[in-house]
């Protein structure tokens, strides 16, 4: 179709973000999950989050999965890492990943609830982290939460994420992502804010800003809006593999996109994301029988179109 990227990255999340509100599970089943998706041909893949094991329990391996990862060797996907705060990116490059990530949310409630600071401080730490990984030779991306809402403090106006967005990359990030945290973001909002941020920031046409997006699919809008970021030159986009996900210190947020839904969607919109669709199903199968419940993934229960029903789901309503 005209206007669109012919590729986009996909950085499958769902180790981290679609098991943090889970109960733990055994490191060994991540691991297996871990292998299982690296083989999908996924670029990316967000490991864990070295934040407080009291705070995020089902994050309390950080440490083994790094290790994990790192075993796997340098021919898969790239490993990065989410943080909260300086400790956590000391740690993240300790363990040897310094492809980090480090979250700001634009919003003074939810930041408070998720990292106990306003996010005007929670900026200014930026330069604490990013000084850490650029010294380990990695790669910071600040990702912007409740960009479009917050639990807590209700509609985000657009001008603070553009100011985080702007202050991050002061501060020293090499990339920025927008997420909508808690799924209520909807096409037209997504197109007018990343056009924002663009316009304000004022990328050149030789070193174009580097902006991804994070979308939950809480109410149903998740893929839509995913579209309607591609459809704005957005070409890093998350996914769960599953559909599973949710934020612990944001109530109501649900799961995230489906990983093997968004490479259906853009796969067959002729969008190319080198991921293979059998072996993404494959996995979210896998997921969901580690996760011993069914994901939110409708891909999965249905089938691929151009192959029929390849993977029945694995949770305990699969024969329903």
């Amino acid at each position: 179709m005209d206007g669109l990227p012919q590729h986009v990255s996909v950085r499958e999340v769902g180790l981290r973000d679609g098991l943090q509100n889970e109960a733990p599970l055994p490191t060994e089943a991540k691991v297996r999950l871990l292998e299982a998706l690296a083989s999908t041909g996924v670029p990316r893949i967000e490991l864990t989050a070295f934040v407080s094991p009291k705070a995020v329990p089902a994050m309390a391996d950080a440490d083994l999965m790094a290790a994990a990862a790192l075993a796997l060797g340098d021919a898969g996907p790239e490993f990065s890492v989410l943080v909260a705060s300086p400790g956590g990116a000391r740690r993240a490059v300790d363990a040897g990943i310094t492809a980090v990530e480090y979250v700001v949310s634009a919003a003074d409630g939810h930041s408070r609830a998720n990292v106990k600071a306003t996010t005007a401080e929670a900026l200014a730490r930026t330069s604490e982290v990013a000084e850490i990984v650029h010294d380990a030779g990695g790669r910071l991306e600040v990702i912007i939460a409740t960009a479009w809402d917050c639990p807590f403090d209700g509609p985000t106006e657009p001008d603070r994420t553009v100011r985080v967005a702007a202050g991050a990359l002061e501060r020293g990030a090499d990339a920025l992502a927008v997420a909508d945290t808690i799924g209520t973001a909807t096409p037209g909002r997504v197109m007018a804010l990343i056009r924002r941020i663009r316009a304000e920031l004022t990328p050149t046409a030789a070193s174009p800003l580097p902006l991804g997006a994070h979308f939950h699919n809480t109410r149903g809008a998740g893929l839509a809006c995913a579209w309607a970021a591609v459809q704005e030159g957005v070409t890093w986009l998350d996914a769960s593999v599953g559909g599973f996900g949710g934020c612990p210190f944001a109530p109501g947020a649900s799961g995230n996109i489906a990983t093997e839904e968004l490479v259906y969607l853009l796969e067959d919109s002729g969008v190319a994301t080198g991921i293979d669709l059998n072996s993404a199903l494959a996995a979210a199968a896998l997921a969901e029988e580690a996760v011993g419940k069914p994901g939110a993934s409708n891909l999965l229960r249905a089938g691929d179109r151009k192959r029929g029903r390849t993977h029945a789901s694995a949770g305990p309503d699969a024969a329903s």
